[in-house]
């Protein structure tokens, strides 16, 4: 009988490593980057992305977790969406090929590959971040990250928020380069719903 249950112990052992893997999917409603650079050196311009999708997991036991996100470039917005009289808003030439380029690439996406816990939780996030053609490193820092079950989904739910800086410059968006601050912040607010 001890062999028996010692038998099914190992047996049982790959399937509840397994059962530690929890896979989330991007509540978009409520999963948006947003970023902020500098305007001619009055102030910080904020700008955000209102299309995203994606899907992470972690297994918090072996201190494991992965995060894959797409968004969609035409999705930008600066709160400058009423011509009044111009040949165009700022969110319209966001769009162009002077920065987003929606047409030719109507997407930007970041993959991990690397992630560091602090205890049970994600602390950071290394990856590639592909946005204009061109892939770079990109590290995020999670600021937050909390899982319970939603109150109004009546599921289980992780959420938080990331936030890291790139150079625009190191992707080709060179346009008004000292003017317009070549340091990006990106801030990344997220809630994923458990599958």
């Amino acid at each position: 009988m001890k062999r028996l249950s010692i038998a099914l112990a190992i047996v049982a052992l790959p399937v509840a490593a397994v059962a530690q893997v929890e896979s989330y999917t991007l509540d978009q409603p409520h999963t948006f980057p947003y970023f902020a650079l500098d305007y001619l050196g009055y102030a910080n311009i904020l700008g955000r992305f209102d299309r995203t999708s994606g899907k992470f997991s972690i297994d918090q036991a072996a201190k494991k977790a992965s995060l894959e996100l797409a968004v969609e470039t035409a999705s930008v917005t600066t709160g400058d969406s009423e011509r009044a009289g111009r040949p165009r808003t700022r969110d319209e030439h966001l769009r162009t090929p002077d920065f987003f380029n929606v047409i030719e690439f109507p997407r930007m996406t970041y993959k991990s590959s690397n992630v560091r816990f602090s205890g049970d939780s994600p602390a950071e996030v290394e990856g590639q971040l592909t946005l204009l053609g061109v892939t770079k490193p990109l590290t995020l820092k999670i600021d937050r990250f909390v899982c319970k079950v939603h109150p109004f989904y009546k599921k289980p739910a992780c959420g938080g928020n990331a936030s890291g800086t790139i150079k625009r410059t190191d992707f080709g968006m060179k346009y008004a380069v000292p003017a317009l601050g070549d340091e990006v912040r990106i801030s990344i607010i997220f809630l994923g719903l458990k599958e």
